[in-house]
């Protein structure tokens, strides 16, 4: 349980003693990386600045997949090393959180593209079946005209001759990241967001740990480690810079803007990938109710606090989708939008030592920049990860702690995280079997429990026992399909300390609501303030806080032109007068 009272204990043990690993940056790469090290039967202590999945973690295409694209850049050993993982995340790991997904690729002219495509996705299937690493997905099948049209009728007649259907897998990712540091913390690792390291510590020439601020009290801890490991995405360089020494590993960032817009709008009964000029556009359902759209490819040279989407991405996405739809999306259709920045390296390779990035990328479009990982050694007792993807946090994780184990001499036992399951796996069938009971029990419509059950597998009746607590106004939080429940969850065993943790994190609220889920804002505050001893006047801004935060994502893909403009939105002095219809307690 990441309850408040496990953070205050955690906080405590942040100055005491000396860890073996200090982890800094709790997206998937910390997070794997500090269940890595707790498996290996180390200490561990992981701090994040913001949220667990809060910088680059949660704005993902939602996919765990090979990455099909690869394919075509000839990079065949990240793309057989990616679908090993699918393999091992979807039938050993998180069984409750990756699912099958079957995608459609529609081919636009006869014999020679489908003879092209057929081709790559039959590789794409041989090197998948070659993991030897679990039962397979189904393998590709040829669609003829009409038979995608079956299963696509959304889609515009003139716009293909026939498809290519495929499977890859569907994650909720900034579930899978809370559930990655809580089995961390079941290992004992010590698991702090809101702890921002504000610079290393130094002994004679060596990194021994770091200065940790408390965002929530301003108190500051000095926490000693042997090793320290910095995963902390877009941010790299600003990591190794605290270390006054020369930067081991470049990172330039690119942003990813996605849409969500309703299930009514696309008639289609599975996923779409569509090819574009500069890269590739996937329509995947989200959820019952909504399909996501995206993604651009865009090199983000401004403040990476707060990446936005813009008019633009949004008419780039719109225009490519609508090209092979019979009825067209319209703006107005947009439900939801947001944008997060990728970490490209820029060279490829492992780096083990200051200076040795390989392949240096300045000048290269950031599509073309590999989605390979790196681990380098900018000083003395820090190792730093950054690069690679979603899919492939693992083996991210696996090459930091070996490094960390190479520096700090450390005695640690073999990687075996691909045979520790998730918290919520274990279980899973029984839990799945007893949706009917669980929703008796708690008097739930069915449809209900298995939206809790689809969300933390196993963990489901630890979830709904908090329904007989919520709020006598009911147990859903507004219309949205989402039990109270879930929200104080996410404060008692989640670690959620503030409004846009639970709204866009612990729930996706923020993006499949319009507006931000400013409808669902005063409910969740209001469930969360009983459980973090929040007054009337704390409730009010933080209310205020996520209000102009949702006001700002919504302005910025309405109005902004280019990402210029987009940033100087976000450095701009944001009140919270403009919000319209914010409520007020």
């Amino acid at each position: 349980m990441l309850s408040p009272s496990r953070r205050e204990a955690d906080l405590a043990r942040l100055s005491e003693g000396c860890f073996d690993v200090l982890v800094v940056g709790g997206g998937i790469t910390g997070a794997g990386t500090a269940l890595d090290a707790a498996t290996r039967g180390l200490s561990v202590a992981l701090v994040e600045a913001e949220d667990w999945a809060a910088g680059t973690s949660s704005w993902s295409s939602k996919l765990v997949h090979g990455g099909l694209r690869y394919l075509q850049m000839l990079d065949f050993r990240l793309v057989h090393e990616a679908l090993r993982e699918r393999s091992i995340l979807l039938h050993h790991v998180a069984p409750h959180l990756v699912r099958p997904l079957q995608i459609l690729y529609p081919l636009r002219r006869p014999v020679l593209e489908r003879a092209y495509v057929g081709a790559g996705v039959a590789l794409y299937d041989l090197l998948a079946f070659s993991t030897l690493t679990g039962r397979g997905l189904p393998w590709h099948r040829h669609l003829s005209k009409k038979g995608a049209l079956r299963a696509a009728p959304a889609l515009r007649e003139g716009a293909l001759v026939g498809a290519v259907a495929y499977y890859d897998c569907q994650v909720d990712d900034a579930r899978y990241v809370v559930e990655t540091v809580r089995t961390a913390a079941s290992y004992g690792a010590v698991a702090l967001n809101r702890a921002r390291v504000t610079g290393f510590l130094p002994h004679n020439g060596k990194v021994v740990g770091a200065s940790v601020r408390d965002e929530e009290t301003g108190e500051v801890h000095e926490v000693r480690a042997r090793v320290t490991v910095s995963a902390t995405g877009p941010w790299t360089e600003e990591t190794e810079a605290l270390a006054g020494f020369e930067r081991a590993v470049r990172v330039r960032p690119s942003k990813g803007a996605h849409i969500l817009i309703p299930r009514e709008r696309i008639d289609a009964t599975v996923g779409l990938i569509l090819r574009t000029e500069k890269s590739v556009l996937f329509v995947l359902p989200w959820g019952k109710g909504h399909w996501l759209v995206g993604t651009t490819d865009t090199e983000w040279p401004y403040s990476k606090a707060k990446p936005l989407a813009t008019a633009a991405d949004v008419g780039y996405i719109l225009s490519e989708l609508n090209s092979v739809l019979e009825s067209p999306v319209t703006k107005d259709d947009v439900v939801g939008v947001y944008a997060g920045l990728r970490p490209l390296v820029a060279g490829q390779g492992v780096v083990r030592g200051p200076g040795e990035a390989t392949g240096a990328a300045g000048g290269k479009d950031t599509t073309k920049l590999s989605r390979e990982h790196a681990v380098g050694r900018p000083a003395p007792g820090l190792v730093v990860v950054s690069g690679g993807k979603f899919t492939t946090y693992r083996v991210m994780a696996k090459d930091a702690v070996d490094a960390a184990v190479r520096e700090g001499s450390l005695h640690a036992l073999e990687c075996r995280t691909a045979r520790v399951p998730l918290l919520g796996a274990r279980g899973l069938d029984e839990a799945r079997s007893r949706c009917e009971a669980l929703a008796s029990e708690h008097g739930l419509p069915l449809d209900a429990v298995e939206h809790v059950v689809g969300r933390y597998g196993a963990l489901a009746a630890e979830v709904l026992a908090g329904t007989g607590r919520s709020p006598a106004d009911g147990v859903f939080l507004g219309e949205s399909g989402y039990l109270k429940a879930e929200v104080a969850y996410a404060v008692t065993h989640e670690g959620a300390r503030h409004l846009d943790d639970v709204l866009l994190r612990r729930t996706r609220l923020g993006i499949e609501e319009p507006g931000g889920a400013q409808a669902s804002a005063l409910e969740a505050a209001q469930v969360m303030a009983g459980l973090l001893g929040w007054g009337q006047t704390a409730l009010q801004a933080e209310l205020n806080r996520y209000l102009a935060a949702a006001n700002l994502v919504q302005r910025a893909a309405r109005e902004a032109l280019d990402d210029a403009e987009a940033a100087r939105m976000a450095i701009a002095p944001t009140g919270t007068a403009n919000v319209a219809g914010q409520p007020r307690v």
